[in-house]
């Protein structure tokens, strides 16, 4: 066995312990990868320290404002590209109202947790959401009760949670 073969494996059994099966399903199989054109909303954002960036593509039902279809295109770790996977298939299906409540704590919770410093990857997910129905919602001239501008940057810092 050649040495680049041997730590081949040794990488992969270190991230099999690091991540949840469902990561590791998410990362090596993702679902809804791609774009859509026309898409009714697209949002993007990113992480300047890190490095990630991911798109959200929203194809929503005018009348019913269900989300019929989701797609991303995620730059990043393997922990970005499961939280894109694991957020589209949360959200497909949902109204866009149902979709702003998606956060990134369910996102980490679906792929059953994340590595603590991983965890600014579900947050990008759940705002990547809130950028494209921002998007969906200046394109359309409505208002998505609760939902906030698109943040420049997301920082490393998971946000707080009212109690």
């Amino acid at each position: 066995m050649k040495e680049e073969e041997r730590e081949s494996i040794r990488l992969s059994v270190r991230y099999n312990r690091m991540y949840s099966e469902k990561v590791m399903d998410h990362f090596n199989n993702p679902r809804n990868v791609g774009e859509i054109a026309d898409a009714s909303g697209v949002g993007t954002v990113g992480n300047a320290k890190c490095g990630d960036i991911m798109r959200i593509y929203l194809d929503i039902d005018e009348e019913t404002k269900v989300i019929k279809e989701c797609k991303f295109k995620t730059f990043g770790c393997g922990a970005a590209v499961a939280t894109s996977s694991m957020a589209t298939e949360l959200v497909k299906g949902k109204t866009i109202y149902e979709a702003l409540q998606v956060t990134n704590k369910a996102v980490m919770e679906a792929l059953d947790g994340l590595p603590p410093v991983k965890v600014h990857c579900s947050l990008l997910a759940e705002e990547a959401i809130h950028a494209a129905l921002w998007d969906y919602a200046q394109k359309n001239h409505i208002e998505i009760e609760g939902l906030q501008p698109p943040k420049e940057d997301i920082s490393e810092e998971p946000v707080e949670e009212d109690a």
